[in-house]
Parts: structure tokens; C-alpha cells; sequence
């Protein structure tokens, strides 16, 4: 691949003359051409660069005089290149490109073992001809049920390799291969095998990983046995807490299967592990109590959106439609709902309201900052995290400081540092310990100007 340079005084020279190689003093930047040949192909790209100083106009004309040469050079190498193919899509056009440029040919990849994959359930004797095409033969069951997950094959496809594996080992099938399969049954809702699946799971094993358990609550929510989902979810618990889709599963399920009490006891259950609910599960809850005249569920409800509030979430278009029709379903309200633009100043353009400002208020600041000293630095026994003598002196400091856009925890960033540098951190540590007895304040750029 070769580069040469071009030097231009100016884009509107270029299209009036022809004599642009030449270099002037006067113009403070010099635009430059870089053309890019490779074979047959040329990229032209433009770029500028500033010019330091008239003394260097001898150096750029003898930079620009190489690459004239240079440029003689390619031209008569592309030359022979262009005559030998005239068009790059000519007959034998890619035969000669390479032949010319022999490093550049492209380099194929390596054959990977690629199996169509059945449309239909195979028997014994075809998934092991299947299996001699394939050279990790190891690895082929797990190979074949992963390619089925990835395409969502059909279940009764993949329940023929479960049988055929069974079949060869004894009627047993391996754990692997039974996760694998009971995604697909969950994926198509194949409500009797996700039982059968659950069953012999519940037989062979006393503990699942999370993924089995996830996809069994998934599967057993929305059938008659959907309790079991829930005592499922309780084995889960004993090893982890559940993630929000875990609770989002039960109660969805719960709600199917109009158990109102179950659903709101479990979304209490998840705010109290300080974990942040899927929008879908509050939608749920907003679906659920559509043409419901229940005050209490009302309350309920309004919590929820006092929740969104607080928090700053932001329901998406469709769970703002269900909050819209929610309302106006209220038996004996005549609420109507619509939806608007709100402009940058804050106000909507539907009822001409302000929406509030996500800025604290100077009342709102000195709540919260009374709030921290008193409750996070204080926290009632001074002697748990620092003394008196040090309390005073912080708090000194920062009255006297203006406010900080950023505060740095020094001890968080001083174990950011490998070991090597522990000494460096030892030497910081000495330099605030003398100055401290010295009467000199620490860090020392918090002197006051003298």
C-alpha cells in the first residue's frame, strides 16, 4: 500500500487551476490530499494541516519534491496494474487482481462443521449418521441441543435427541441437555412437558441452579400447578435473592390466576430487598385493576405512581396507556386522559401545569445536608467512625470552603493503587500526620491565602 501527498494552497484553487503544486508563505494552512492505492481501488481522503512559520517552506518543498516521486513511482506500478485488468468486474479480473498483489489474496476460513439442522424428529439410527459428520463427536449432543436453543427448533425435534441420548445411556439424560430442553418447552409453552421436565428434575435433584429455577417458575406460573412455582421460588431463596424477573414471573402468574393478595405481598417482598421492579410488573398491576372499583387497590396503585415519582423511572409508551386507561375505567370518575408535549420550561401543554424541578431548593439542600452530618457522618456515636476533635475539624472545613462539585474518597482511591505503590500512600500519610502536629491545616491547598 502507498501513500503520496499532494500540496494545494486552497479548495477554491483547485477547481480554477491546475498548477496547484506549488507552495506559498502567505497561507497560514496548507490542505493536503492523501490518495490511498491498492490495486486497481484508490481512496481519496482530505485532511489540513497548519503551517508553522514561512522557514519551513524549504522543508515542505522538498517534502512535496519526494513525493512527486513517489508518485511517478505508483503511477507507472498502476499502470501496469490497470492494463492487465481493465475493469475490476471483467472476466478473470479477480484471477489477475491476484496474481499482481499475491500477499493480498484473501485468505479463506477455516471449514467449520456446519449441520443443517433437522426440521423433523429424527430416529436412533439418523442422529447417529448425523453425529459421524460431525468431528468433535464428544461434544455433539450439547452442540446439537445449544444450535436448537439459539433457532428455536421445534420441541418435538429436540425431544427426539433426548430420547436418543437416553437410549444409549441407560434412560438417563444429563442435566445439561434437560435445562437446554426445557427453555424450549418454556419458549413455546409446551405446558405438559415443562410438567414432565419439572418432574424429573424434582426426582434426581435436591438443589437447581438459578437458570432452572428461573425457567421452571417460568414455565409452571401460568399452568393449574402454579403454587409450585411459588414454593420454588422459596427453595430459590435460601441460596440468593431472586431477581426482579424471578418476582416478575410470580406476579404475573399470580395475577393470571386472580390471586390479588399473593401479587401484592410479593411486590412488597421485592421492594424490600431494595430491588427496583420490572415497568412490566407494575403495568401488570395496572391491567389488572382496569373497570375495578376497589379503593383500597386504588391506594395501591397511587403508590405506584408516587414510586415512578420518587425514583425518577419513566414508564414507556405502553405502560403510560395502561395508566391512561386505567383511570379513565374507574366506575363513577369521569377521568379523561390525554397525551401532550411538555415544553423545555417545564410546562405541559395539555392543562398548562409546571412539572417540578428535579433541582433541589435551598430549603430542600440544608435538609439533606443536616440530614448526612447528622445521620451518615455522625450516626449518633461519633466513636464508630471518627472523634470529636476530628468531627469538628471537617466540619470546620467545610464551612469555611466554598461548595464541592466533586467529592473524592481518599481511601477508596488510595486502594485503587497497586502494592508497589503503597509507599507513596505511606509517604501522603506521614506528610498530613507532621503537619498535623506542626498546627499546619491538611491538605495544605486548604490554607487560607495569607
Amino acid at each position: 500500500m502507498t501513500f503520496y501527498f499532494t500540496g494545494i494552497r486552497s479548495f477554491p484553487k483547485l477547481w480554477k487551476s491546475n498548477s496547484y503544486l506549488g507552495l506559498s508563505s502567505s497561507h497560514s494552512y496548507l490542505s493536503l490530499f492523501l490518495k490511498d492505492c491498492y490495486g486497481i481501488r484508490n481512496q481519496e481522503k482530505w485532511f489540513s494541516v497548519k503551517t508553522m512559520s514561512a522557514q519551513n517552506t524549504n522543508a515542505m518543498n522538498l517534502l512535496i519534491a519526494k513525493a512527486r516521486c513517489v508518485r511517478k513511482l505508483d503511477e507507472g506500478s498502476n499502470k501496469e496494474v490497470s492494463a492487465n485488468s481493465s475493469h475490476m468486474f471483467a472476466a478473470g479480473a479477480a484471477k489477475k487482481r491476484s496474481q499482481v498483489n499475491p500477499s493480498k489474496a484473501p485468505v479463506l476460513p477455516p471449514v467449520k462443521n456446519v449441520i443443517q439442522l433437522p426440521t423433523r424428529p429424527l430416529n436412533s439410527e439418523e442422529w447417529d449418521k448425523l453425529k459421524e459428520e460431525f468431528k468433535e463427536k464428544a461434544n455433539f449432543e450439547n452442540w446439537i441441543i445449544l444450535q436448537m436453543v439459539k433457532c428455536h427448533s421445534s420441541v418435538d425435534v429436540a425431544k427426539s435427541v433426548l430420547a436418543w441420548v437416553a437410549a444409549k445411556n441407560n434412560g438417563i439424560v444429563g442435566y445439561d441437555l434437560l435445562v437446554k430442553y426445557l427453555y424450549l418447552c418454556v419458549f413455546h409453552k409446551q405446558t405438559s412437558e415443562i410438567i414432565d421436565v419439572y418432574e424429573i428434575m424434582k426426582a434426581r435433584y435436591k438443589r437447581l441452579e438459578s437458570g432452572a429455577y428461573t425457567l421452571l417458575m417460568r414455565g409452571l406460573i401460568y399452568t393449574d400447578r402454579w403454587k409450585e412455582a411459588l414454593l420454588l421460588l422459596e427453595d430459590f431463596k435460601k441460596v440468593m435473592i431472586p431477581s426482579k424477573k424471578n418476582y416478575d414471573d410470580c406476579i404475573q402468574g399470580a395475577l393470571f390466576h386472580q390471586d390479588v393478595n399473593v401479587a401484592w405481598n410479593l411486590y412488597q417482598e421485592l421492594l424490600s430487598h431494595d430491588i427496583v421492579p420490572m415497568l412490566e410488573t407494575l403495568k401488570a398491576f395496572f391491567d389488572f385493576g382496569k373497570d375495578m372499583k376497589d379503593d383500597q387497590y386504588s391506594n395501591k396503585l397511587h403508590n405506584i405512581l408516587l414510586y415512578l415519582r420518587n425514583n425518577q423511572l419513566y414508564p414507556g409508551e405502553s405502560f403510560a396507556h395502561s395508566i391512561k386507561t386505567w383511570f379513565e375505567s374507574i366506575p363513577g370518575e369521569q377521568w379523561k386522559g390525554q397525551f401532550t408535549t411538555i415544553q423545555q420550561s417545564g410546562q405541559c401543554l395539555g392543562c398548562g401545569k409546571t412539572v417540578e424541578s428535579i433541582h433541589l431548593s435551598s430549603e430542600e439542600y440544608e435538609f439533606l445536608k443536616e440530614k448526612v452530618m447528622r445521620d451518615v457522618i455522625d450516626g449518633g456515636d461519633q466513636y464508630k467512625k471518627t472523634t470529636p476533635q476530628e468531627l469538628k475539624r471537617f466540619q470546620n472545613f467545610v464551612k469555611y470552603r466554598p461548595p464541592f462539585d466533586v467529592v473524592i474518597d481518599g481511601l477508596n482511591v488510595a486502594k485503587m493503587f497497586p502494592k508497589a505503590r503503597e509507599s507513596q500512600v505511606k509517604i501522603l500519610l506521614l506528610a498530613e500526620f507532621i503537619l498535623t502536629k506542626a498546627g499546619e491545616p491538611w491538605p495544605p491547598w486548604s490554607r487560607k491565602p495569607g
